[in-house]
């Protein structure tokens, strides 16, 4: 506002507030590149939250976005998931499966909290339990390990 009012008085004249305003507005634009840069990293660091714990984040990561960032998170969400649909011919391919390579298909897991029932491809169902070890399919699994309901046993 200050320096709209400076702007309007070197139009009548006063020459000397050119540079006042110059600087002015230098350090609107500098504070304005740093706030794009600072959203930018975090949407970069939502995407990332993504790829790291599936589609539900966890109520703790989840309270200290804003609604917006909120939004955009499942935007994301559902255009990856349009994304993943398209690709890969009827069953779509899930992209955030196996973000490390997988050394063995089948894993030794043990369940950190009760989950209830857990269908595998082939019908077999498995009840996860709280302290419940299991050797399921890693594909099946990691999205659970991503979010804290099972670990993964190393022997």
């Amino acid at each position: 506002e200050r320096n709209q009012a400076d702007v309007s008085e070197a139009k009548s004249g006063r020459t000397d507030l050119i540079f006042l305003i110059r600087f002015r507005h230098c350090c609107l634009l500098r504070n304005q590149r740093c706030l794009l840069a600072y959203l930018y990293d975090r949407l970069l660091r939502i995407r990332a939250l993504r790829w790291e714990y599936g589609s539900v984040l966890p109520n703790t990561i989840q309270f200290h976005m804003s609604a917006e960032e909120v939004e955009w998170f499942n935007q994301y969400k559902k255009s990856l998931a349009t994304y993943m649909r398209s690709v890969g011919g009827e069953e779509g391919l899930d992209l955030t499966q196996d973000i490390k390579p997988p050394k063995s298909l089948y894993i030794e897991v043990r369940c950190l909290r009760d989950y209830g029932e857990f269908e595998i491809d082939d019908g077999t169902t498995v009840l996860l339990k709280k302290n419940s070890q299991h050797f399921l399919p890693r594909w099946k699994c990691e999205q659970l390990i991503r979010q804290g309901v099972l670990e993964h046993v190393l022997s």
